[in-house]
């Protein structure tokens, strides 16, 4: 069992995996099983350091603490399980969290504000108006019809000139409302028509691989 564990922290933290010392703050926390469980999935490792050292648990709370940032601090709460291994005679929780289908799971943020959070590569950042809307879109029994016109046209066109586009770009080229432009985009994103790329400085749109 030991040996599973080592080959987890081999891999480094990344979008899937996130090391933990200790969980001091439930509701911190909880953004990463927000994170996890609006993305795909991932696998929380406590007491182990960011650098990989193994420190084992600190405090016989943890469990609780997980509790509590999972069922209080999630809403809706998110699932998890929890398994215990010994590593070296110290204890690690290995904390699996499942990709969710009742996304989006919000965390509280600043100023006591609740926002849903995505996980990219090791970091988990704030979903933006787009993807919000990309995930209601999904939640619908109905089928989504999209028209394709000239605003489409444009949008098409500005990821063929720059390889990318922004929200931002997309509204300044088209000189659309803020709502529609959002509109337009979660539904491409909905039919995989476009690819959303979330990074710490921006969310970008492209056009999905073998569809250029």
């Amino acid at each position: 069992m030991s040996r599973y564990i080592h080959n987890l922290i081999l891999e480094g933290e990344h979008q899937r995996l996130d090391f933990k010392f200790e969980i001091s703050d439930a509701k911190k926390i909880a953004r990463t099983f927000a994170a996890f469980a609006n993305t795909s999935g991932g696998t929380l490792l406590i007491g182990v350091k960011d650098n990989g050292n193994i420190t084992g648990l600190r405090s016989d709370e943890e469990e609780y603490m997980a509790e509590s940032a999972a069922h209080i601090y999630c809403k809706p709460r998110v699932e998890y399980k929890i398994v215990t291994h010994k590593v070296n005679d110290k204890t690690i929780l290995e904390i699996v969290i499942p990709e969710s289908s009742s996304k989006p799971h919000k965390a509280p943020w600043k100023d006591d504000t609740w926002e849903a959070f995505v996980r990219v590569d090791d970091q988990n950042f704030v979903a933006d108006s787009v993807l919000r809307e990309v995930w209601k879109i999904k939640h619908r029994d109905k089928k989504l019809m999209v028209r394709y016109n000239n605003y489409e046209e444009i949008l098409f066109e500005l990821i063929r000139s720059n390889g990318r586009v922004t929200l931002k770009d997309f509204i300044k080229k088209t000189k659309i409302k803020r709502y529609l432009a959002i509109k337009i985009l979660s539904q491409l994103v909905a039919i995989h028509a476009i690819d959303n790329v979330i990074t710490e400085k921006e969310t970008y749109y492209t056009v999905l691989e073998g569809l250029e």
